[in-house]
């Protein structure tokens, strides 16, 4: 990860100094459950425990001369310990054994602090929405004006698809994260299923049910989809919040700190950079879905051809991720939401009344559906951004035209807002039954 957008929780996690602690975190804990079963004598693991030290510039010197880190890492661990004891370590299992179970760790660790950020930037979501479920705002279909709505549950929209992200994330917090000590081709030639399960439970890990001496790899394809799948939720709001904010637009802007510069030769520049950013990242943590589902295929159920990818595109996954969410928060909490100007479409135009007023005449005539369209289209064409009076009196011209003299309602502004938010609260309260509306828990109702 370059330094712009690296983040400390997480790279920490991957760095050499760390992995290889990790490395002896399980096998450390694949001794102790070997003592349990009595397979080694009771006391090697404590004795490997005071002694064992990761030496990183070690363990890459060995390595130059095996070309095998995980033969180098136990030699550089074991190195000082006596023979008679650290023959144990290392004990039944292949590399895969000690690579994936620790990959998982990570994996685990890196999640732990993904998710409360997921909930907390969906806090920020869920609070401006209820914040302006009440603001009035055109709706757009096509990029075209289409009819108002509440611009509260365009924000609760973004917050939904986002629990659902968050949901699958914890489903595959508690069942994707496995532990395997399952020695060559996952065989159990000298560890048991027994042993696995005492290593796999002192790490806080599932066993893998049925593993072929690595890990299968449809797990890591399965959090990367997730990922892609929730940036791509993070890109849909970031490039609506960028066409609210251009100029011709100007519904919302990008908070703007004292001393910022929106461009290097026009003091005016007031840009979205940081949905800008967001977009960007969405791609690059797309990219990484096809390099996880690739990996899935290995040569015989066992190679090593995921190991390069995994290396590069893995940390950088989750790091991104945790990055992205960390930044459109603090965008989000920032943004400035310009209300008077959403306001001031709705009643500067009149024409989105349109179906409202088609459907007064269904109910009130005897005409036809298609003549009474074309009517209110007409009418409609003709008072394009006359407000709704303009448009109320081509109607009625028009429909006089037509042979039809009606006395159609002429709705106020506040009757406006209670025609095009009637069902906010309702909205809402569904939204909260199946998604839940608790800010520091919302993954689900059910807790």
């Amino acid at each position: 990860m370059i330094p712009r957008y690296e983040q400390r929780e997480i790279a920490s996690l991957w760095k050499d100094e760390s992995r290889f602690q990790t490395y002896l975190e399980v096998e450390l804990a694949l001794l102790r459950a070997l003592e349990e079963e009595g397979t080694i004598p009771e006391g090697v693991t404590a004795h490997i425990e005071r002694k064992a030290r990761v030496v990183v510039a070690r363990i890459r010197e060995i390595e130059g001369q095996t070309f095998h880190d995980m033969i180098a890492f136990c030699s550089a661990v074991t190195e000082g310990i006596e023979d008679s004891v650290s023959k144990y370590f290392h004990y039944g299992v292949t590399s895969s054994d000690i690579i994936d179970t620790a990959q998982t760790l990570m994996v685990k660790r890196s999640l732990d602090c993904i998710l409360p950020r997921f909930r907390e930037f969906l806090a920020s979501i869920l609070a401006k929405a209820q914040a302006f479920k009440g603001v009035i705002t055109m709706g757009r279909s096509h990029g075209m004006w289409a009819e108002p709505t509440s611009f509260g549950i365009k924000l609760l929209g973004h917050y939904a698809e986002g629990c659902r992200r968050l949901r699958e994330l914890e489903d595959f917090y508690a069942g994707e994260l496995t532990a395997q000590f399952s020695g060559a081709v996952g065989n159990y030639t000298v560890l048991t299923p027994s042993v696995e399960e005492r290593a796999a439970r002192r790490l806080g890990l599932r066993v893998e049910p049925c593993s072929t001496q690595v890990v299968p790899r449809d797990r890591l394809a399965k959090l990367v989809g997730i990922h892609a799948l929730a940036a791509t939720g993070l890109e849909r709001l970031a490039v609506e919040l960028r066409h609210l904010h251009r100029s011709e637009v100007g519904e919302v802007q990008e908070g703007f700190r004292g001393g910022q510069k929106g461009s290097s030769t026009m003091p005016h520049k007031k840009n979205p950079i940081a949905t800008e950013n967001i977009t960007g990242i969405a791609r690059v943590l797309r990219s990484h879905q096809s390099m996880a589902l690739e990996n899935v295929v290995l040569w015989h159920e066992r190679d090593i051809s995921h190991s390069s990818a995994e290396r590069l595109y893995l940390p950088d996954n989750l790091g991104l991720f945790h990055y992205a969410l960390g930044r459109f928060r603090e965008t989000v909490d920032r943004l400035v939401f310009c209300t008077e100007t959403m306001e001031k479409k709705v009643k500067d135009s009149g024409v989105y009344l349109s179906s409202y007023y088609l459907h007064k005449l269904i109910q009130e005539t005897d005409c036809s559906r298609e003549k009474l369209y074309g009517f209110v289209q007409e009418a409609a064409f003709k008072a394009q951004r006359k407000g709704p009076v303009g448009f109320h009196g081509a109607l009625v011209a028009t429909l006089k035209a037509h042979g039809h003299t009606l006395t159609l309602p002429m709705p106020s502004y506040e009757e406006i807002k209670a025609i095009y938010l009637s069902s906010v609260d309702a909205v809402f309260r569904r939204a909260g039954e199946t998604y839940g509306m608790d800010p520091t828990g919302v993954s689900s109702p059910e807790g």
